[in-house]
């Protein structure tokens, strides 16, 4: 299957076979290609949750203003959006860098001094807004390795902030669950894979210039 036949059989799944889960070593995969999608300036202002548990996803149904999804997925991930992103958070980035890629910390001192002044100059609403666009990118990646993987998924911003904020343990004053996406294998019942894609033509999208 292509990368066109894959986009053109995916679309945002209404009910999921319930009975069918993703095997852990497709989830792996999917996951692999969020923690390989790009971040601005490489920092990745984010965490996946991956709930599996049953009852977990249970307790998250009345979180949801339209609960289907979550009811019968196999798995769900939530992407988490921080707003603290102060002096600890950038040095282990570079600590991270330095060990990968063997460069003494030392060398990396005017990047990472360029990094802090960018980070220092944005007010925590600004970082969050920064850090939400983010996790789209990381979004996008996650549906295109599934449907690549011949997984189906719907994501999902239609939550209780509060609710689903509580429920996974995160904590307000340094992150929030930004989006959230359903991953399974579409119910034989949900009649929305028989639709025709409706799409903008060309000369509606595209502009050359």
């Amino acid at each position: 299957m292509t990368y066109l036949e894959a986009l053109n059989r995916r679309y945002s799944v209404k009910k999921f076979n319930k009975e069918k889960k993703v095997p852990a070593e497709l989830i792996a995969n999917i996951l692999e290609a969020a923690k390989l999608s790009a971040s601005s300036l490489g920092l990745q202002p984010y965490e996946l949750i991956v709930v599996e548990s049953e009852a977990v996803k249970e307790q998250l149904i009345p979180a949801f203003y339209n609960p289907s999804q979550i009811s019968t997925c196999s798995h769900l991930i939530a992407i988490v959006s921080k707003n603290n992103i102060g002096s600890e958070y950038i040095g282990s980035y570079f600590n991270h860098i330095s060990e990968t890629r063997e460069i003494p910390l030392e060398e990396l001192g005017p990047f990472r001094q360029s990094i802090s002044s960018h980070i220092d100059r944005l007010s925590e609403e600004e970082i969050m807004i920064w850090a939400d666009k983010q996790s789209y990118i990381v979004l996008g990646n996650l549906m295109f390795a599934a449907a690549l993987e011949n997984v189906d998924t719907c994501p999902m911003e239609g939550f209780k902030q509060v609710e689903i904020d509580r429920i996974l343990n995160i904590d307000i004053t340094k992150e929030k669950v930004a989006v959230t996406l359903a991953l399974g294998y579409r119910a034989d019942e949900d009649h929305f894979q028989r639709f025709k894609k409706v799409r903008k033509p060309n000369e509606h999208l595209f502009k050359f210039i």
